[in-house]
């Protein structure tokens, strides 16, 4: 915290009033010359979203961010506060951050007159200088700009014509501040038409008052392209009043992705090191997401939110720590079983078109991570061919003539060590993976020996039943004889 001082200090220490524009471009430019991070956290956003923002900032526009759900608009948007100086000096006392180099409230101006030199300054944290505020339907004038204060007339002993009965809103509080006002499609007409001459001319208009007060605010607003139909729109004069429009996406890569869900998803150090997640069943875990912006069942202008994979990420790691609870064992790894657990995590992420609401949300979850499991099979090992000739043999004849003999009993509750010789018994299996994916660590591995189990399952090479917890692998034909 820093201690108040007069204005009289303030001109001498050599402060230098600047506009917020000014200030967030000063200091990104210094950033940028110092080859130090602008944005962190945003992975994949370097060379496209990034990009954009610096370029609206150095031209001092107000930014719109449009785009999906899960596509990390309120976290660019709170990024934007480290380019704020440390701490700013104001009139102390003041409702609306007032300078005291160009105050711009009736306090703040008589204060000065009064006390010249003498104006005690007080310090703002720019932790301090950040409004956000979520465009619902009930938000009024009031809210944003302001109304008469009768509580602060019969105080004061004022009339409704003074000034100072004024209750200021969020919008005149966050004078010399970044306003970000989110799902701005949500706001009405009625309440966007009041932003036009904040946006523009600085007026703002508090029931009779019509006050010249040119508010010095970095607007950011957020929007989601479905909302323009389904919900409401952003008012022509207004969007035209925003600089720039910066649409964002989603991570392309499985990599960035990956980046993504392991510096949102909350895993405690405990469970990090109790827990091994091999990297393919990371990689498998995106792969669903993917699945999912790419699904027929999946109503794809809602978009498949990057909170899915984190929400799953955690699911995953609390089915595997469960598994410690429940056997006492010391540490596990994640399996391709535990995926099951992902399901409510997919469930509730997602929106349906007709079909996949036919279908119903949790056979849609398990088709997407059978798509997952197939995409991610088929990066490693040679594909399943559909028809087989007589008498040809795949990479995958023994492995199957080994079932037609032998059946496999894999249980959630199962201890690495009974969990892992059991797929290591299936010796087809192990030769399989050592002639495609002898390069893999051990966790991947043994993580692969269930992928290929799965693959086959889906495929239909082999058959697959669940009870409980436990998961039966089978011969397909045996367990079609049997059914007949």
């Amino acid at each position: 915290m820093k201690n108040d001082t007069t204005f009289k200090e303030l001109k001498q220490s050599g402060y230098t009033d600047k506009t917020i524009n000014q200030e967030i471009q000063a200091n990104l430019i210094a950033k940028i010359k110092a080859k130090e991070p602008v944005f962190e956290g945003l992975w994949g956003y370097e060379d496209s979203v990034v990009p954009q923002l610096k370029k609206a900032i150095l031209a001092g526009h107000h930014i719109n961010l449009l785009g999906l759900r899960g596509q990390a608009k309120t976290r660019i948007a709170r990024s934007m506060v480290n380019l704020l100086d440390e701490y700013m000096p104001i009139v102390k006392g003041s409702e609306i951050n007032d300078s005291p180099f160009q105050p711009i409230s009736k306090y703040a101006r008589d204060l000065i007159a009064e006390l010249g030199d003498e104006t005690p300054i007080s310090w703002v944290h720019r932790s301090e200088r950040f409004f956000e505020k979520l465009a619902t339907p009930d938000v009024n004038v009031a809210d944003l700009i302001g109304d008469i204060d009768p509580i602060k007339a019969a105080t004061l002993k004022l009339p409704y014509s003074d000034e100072r009965v004024l209750h200021y809103g969020m919008i005149p509080r966050a004078n010399r501040s970044i306003f970000v006002l989110n799902e701005l499609p949500d706001l009405q007409a009625r309440i966007q038409v009041s932003l036009f001459n904040i946006l523009q001319e600085g007026d703002i208009q508090i029931r009779g008052f019509q006050l010249r007060m040119p508010l010095d605010i970095q607007f950011v607003f957020t929007a989601n392209p479905e909302d323009y139909t389904n919900r409401g729109s952003i008012v022509t004069p207004l969007k035209d009043r925003i600089g720039s429009q910066i649409f964002t996406h989603y991570p392309k890569t499985i990599a960035l992705a990956k980046q993504i869900t392991e510096q949102e998803a909350l895993i405690s150090e405990e469970d990090k090191s109790k827990i091994q997640i091999p990297d393919l069943a990371k990689n498998l875990l995106e792969e669903v997401a993917f699945a999912a912006r790419e699904s027929e069942y999946v109503d794809a202008k809602s978009g498949v939110s990057a909170r899915l994979t984190i929400s799953a990420m955690e699911n995953l790691v609390a089915a595997a720590k469960l598994r410690l609870i429940e056997t006492d064992a010391k540490k596990t790894s994640v399996r391709l079983l535990d995926f099951m657990s992902i399901i409510p995590s997919i469930t509730g992420k997602i929106e349906l078109v007709y079909e996949g609401e036919q279908e119903g949300a949790d056979y849609v979850a398990k088709i997407l991570i059978d798509k997952a499991v197939m995409t991610q099979f088929e990066s490693i090992f040679p594909r399943i061919s559909k028809l087989e000739k007589e008498g040809i043999k795949t990479p995958y004849t023994d492995l199957i003539k080994w079932f037609n003999k032998n059946h496999l009993e894999l249980n959630y509750t199962d201890t690495d060590e009974e969990f892992f010789t059991k797929l290591e018994n299936v010796t087809p299996l192990t030769t399989l993976i050592e002639e495609n994916a002898s390069e893999l660590s051990k966790e991947d591995k043994n993580f692969c020996k269930e992928l290929v189990l799965w693959a086959l399952t889906i495929s239909k090479k082999l058959d697959k039943s669940e009870n409980q917890a436990t998961y039966t692998f089978d011969s397909a034909d045996v367990r079609q004889l049997f059914r007949n």
